[in-house]
Formats: C-alpha cells, structure tokens, sequence
C-alpha cells in the first residue's frame, strides 16, 4: 500500500537514509524500530511529505507519490501523529479535531452545534469522553493525544504513522490507543508503529523494519525475532551489558555518604503537593514514583524554584535557600534540574550543539565578561566524547539531532556546572533502547564514582526499581511510601502507589 523504494536523503554532514526499502501491507502494524538517529523520523517525514527523499522514490499504490507537504500526504491518506501532540492549544478540541473541515452555514461561518456534535461522534468512536467545548490546553497530555489520533484517522486515512504514541498517555488510555489500532487494521487501515517499548510492539505489531545508521538491517515477521535477537540489530553490538528488555542492570552497592546534598522539608502547594519531604545523599540515586498527576514533576520544579510554594523549604549542602527561591539560586546553589519535556523547557532548538552545551556555563566560564572560544571548544568536546554525541559537528543546530542525542546535550549542559545533585524527570522518555541503556549507565557512574546525588523520576517501574538505591513513592501530591533494600521490588512499589499495604504477592493475587 505504502512502500519506500531504494530511498536516500541527506543533510550536510549526515546520510540520514541510506536506500531504505520498507513495504507497509494493506491492513497491518508495521514496528518501525532503531535507535536514536537510525533514520526513523526522517522516513517518516519523507513519507508525509516533510523531506523530499534525495533519491529514490515513494509508492502509494504502486504508483509513485510525490508529496510536496504533509497537508498533500493527508489528502491522499497518509496521516502521522507524533510524540509532541502538534495541535492549536488555544483552539476548542473541536475545532481542533475538525480543522481545516469545519461545517458551515450557508452563509460561510462555521456551525459551531454542528462543529460540536461531529467532534463528539469522532471522539466517540475512539472511546474518548472530552468537552469539545474545552480548550485544547486545558485536557491532559493524554487526551490531547488521542484527539491528535482521531484527527489523523478522520480524514480518511488509509496509513496512520504513530511516533511514540503512548509516551505520555495513562495505562487505560494505552489500552483505549490499542484497541483503536486493532480496529484500524480490522477496516483495512494501516499502520506503522514507532515506539522504543518493546511490550508495545509484541502485542501489536505484525512486521518490523529495523533501521540502523540510516541502512535497513531488518525486515520480516516480528514474532520470528526474540527480543534478545531485536535489541542485537538494533544496536549492532555486544549485548552482555544489556538485558533483553533493553535495561541495564546497575552494579554494585550505592556510594551514598555524609550529610545530605539536598533536602525537601515539607514542601506544599494547595492542590498540588502536601508536605512532600525527600532526602538525597552525595553518591546516591533516590528514585520518585508515582501515577501521572502524583506530584513527581512538580516535586521536581518546587526543589529547583520552579513551582511556587505554600510552606516547606529546600536545605542544599545544609544551607536553606532563601525564601524567594529561583531557578538561578537553585543552579548556584549546586542543584540542576533536566525536565521532562526537553523540548519546550531544555533545548534551544535555533542554537547548535556547542551553543546549547555551554549555554548555562557561559557566566562561569567569562572572565572581563568575555568567554574564550577555546575554552568553550574544550568543554564540549569532552563532554560530545563522553557522553558519546552523535552529530556531524559541535555547530549542528540541536534539532536536527535524535531524541536521544538532545537528552544527552542538555545532560552535558547541567554536568558543565558540576552540579552538587541532578534532578532528572524522565531522562529516557521517547529514547530508543540503546541510548537508553547508555543514559542510565551514565547515571549510575555519576553518582557511583563521581558522588553526585540524584532524583530520578521515571513511570517506569523497572527503571526506577534497578536503578535506584531508595525510591519514595508519591500518591496525591503526599508520601505514600519509602522502599529499600530487599523491599524495593516493582511489587512492593506498585502496591505503595496502590495504597495497599499487603504485600506486593498478596495484591496481585
């Protein structure tokens, strides 16, 4: 139905696509899978009329399909949801979901009852309940997802491209995306399935491409590969240090010592946080746990003087900061903090990889108020090197990068202000399994041999159990919980955000 046939496309310095055959079958869920920078989100441009491919070409039906724009692949049915929800935020849901196709009178202003009811029939069909009424803005990021869904599949799409569609969405609303992508394949739809969660595409998906440095290095029947086998074409390395679910497993024991880095005392905000009190030790990885809307992020933000405060305070290094707290006081104090949504809150996309890097170290690094530009070169240098930055150069703009190569930049950012302690909110979010792997390696070398404290945030279970030394659980902006040791299991912890107090077997069975 959709094929890309010997596709090539280029950027200065980089062969993004190295004669990439791909062939989506009529009704099937087609995993598209590599690591970061393997070629995933250029061919998904190319065949949504973003790119042009610079050879090769594109088939829809056997015929070549030259899409100028993503609004020209629309029309002939091709449709992509992508990771950053790309919608009009101000805008209702409904005249999101029927932009460009809004009912109208006859004297040409739009119908708004009209407008309403269809959207509400749309979302219907989803299993979605939302007030089309609303803003956009106003709904979680899950539910903005599924009306970016039902946008893409209202237009009579014959192809849907799904870009890490579950990354922000809640158990049950994954559930709900999966039974809309069974129901498209029922109709004849198809699907191509981007995603770095291996359960995802095991329970969906009937081929998979894997893509790596741009070459396609396999094609066929998913339930032919184990996921052992998967993860080796993927990377196209030695997996002795990955696990076959793509998880690095942290060695030995925690490097915690001496008085803590940083100290939540208490922290609250009306309806949001309720006397939340963590405690990080240099040396030691403290895991944050909970359900989306548990308070973790806005934990985060409160420490670092991002989120205003009711009561509490922050101690860093024993001293109090002040109780006009700042993000800048916060960076001064020893204490950064990399956010979940990398893209609006960390990287500065117009600016290179050298510019973004060396961004928060600038006042640091300048002496008479002038910055040498050796001094700059050195210091991303090493960190491109250490952090192992794929890029054609330091002046790359940063969003031509990977997902996984911006989470590493912004990485090196904080690392450049030798932070006394690091605040990550879901630092393998959206990064495919290699990247991830070497994220949290990272991780546990920064606290195990260089003594910095970390807060790490992350939904999941498996991560935060292996890679945490203790983890605090939150339920409803409150402590709900504290495990360690032989108690930090994923049951023990699914329990504590349960609010069950039996054992982590007791509440399964």
């Amino acid at each position: 139905m959709l094929e890309a046939d010997g596709v090539s496309k280029r950027f200065p310095g980089v062969l993004a696509l190295d004669e990439v055959a791909f062939t989506l079958l009529p009704g099937e869920v087609h995993a598209l899978v590599g690591e970061n920078g393997a070629g995933k989100s250029t061919l998904i441009k190319v065949f949504t009329g973003a790119h042009r491919p610079d050879g090769g070409r594109v088939l829809l039906d056997g015929r070549p399909a030259a899409f100028g724009s993503p609004l020209e692949a629309r029309r002939a049915g091709v449709s992509a949801i992508y990771q950053e929800v790309g919608l009009v935020p101000e805008m209702s849901v409904a005249r999101n979901l029927l932009l460009g196709r809004e009912p109208r009178t006859r004297l040409g202003v739009i119908d708004l009852a009209r407008l309403n009811a269809a959207a509400e029939r749309e979302l219907a069909g989803l299993g979605v309940r939302a007030d089309v009424r609303r803003p956009l803005r106003s709904l979680g990021l899950g539910t903005q997802q599924m009306v970016a869904l039902a946008r893409a599949v209202a237009v009579d799409a014959r192809a849907v491209i799904m870009d890490e569609p579950t990354s922000s969405l809640e158990p049950r609303e994954v559930e709900t995306l999966f039974g809309v992508v069974r129901a498209l394949r029922d109709r004849g739809i198809s699907t191509i399935y981007v995603s770095h969660r291996l359960d995802e595409l095991y329970r969906l998906c009937d081929r998979v491409t894997v893509l790596r440095d741009g070459r396609v290095a396999h094609t066929g029947p998913l339930a032919d590969l184990d996921r052992l086998r998967l993860i080796s074409l993927m990377l196209g390395r030695d997996l002795a240090e990955v696990r076959s679910d793509g998880v690095t497993r942290f060695s030995g024991e925690s490097a915690a010592s001496g008085p803590p880095v940083v100290e939540a005392r208490g922290l609250t905000r009306r309806h949001v946080l309720s006397g939340v009190s963590v405690t990080v030790r240099p040396g030691e990885v403290v895991g944050l746990g909970g359900l989306l809307g548990a308070g973790r992020t806005e934990t985060a933000k409160a420490i670092v003087g991002a989120l205003p405060l009711d009561g509490g305070e922050v101690v860093v290094a024993g001293s109090p900061l002040r109780r006009r707290r700042t993000t800048a006081a916060a960076i001064r104090a020893g204490v950064s903090l990399l956010p979940e949504d990398r893209k609006a809150e960390g990287i500065v996309p117009a600016l290179s990889v050298r510019e973004n890097i060396a961004l928060a170290a600038l006042p640091r690094m300048a002496r008479a108020g002038v910055v040498s530009d050796a001094r700059i070169d050195r210091l991303v240098d090493g960190f491109m090197r250490r952090l192992r930055i794929k890029a054609s150069s330091p002046h790359q703009r940063v969003d031509e990068l990977s997902g996984g190569n911006q989470q590493k930049v912004l990485l090196a950012r904080w690392l450049a202000m030798n932070p006394r302690a690091l605040l990550l909110d879901e630092p393998t979010r959206g990064i495919d399994v290699g990247a991830k792997a070497e994220v949290q390696a990272l991780i546990d070398e920064l606290a195990r041999e260089e003594g910095l404290g970390v807060l790490l945030i992350s939904a999941d279970l498996e991560e935060l159990v292996e890679g945490s030394d203790r983890v605090v659980v939150l339920r409803d902006g409150a402590v709900a919980g504290e495990l360690q040791g032989a108690e930090l299991t994923e049951d023990r912890v699914m329990a504590a955000i349960a609010g069950d107090d039996r054992t982590g077997e007791e509440t399964h069975g």
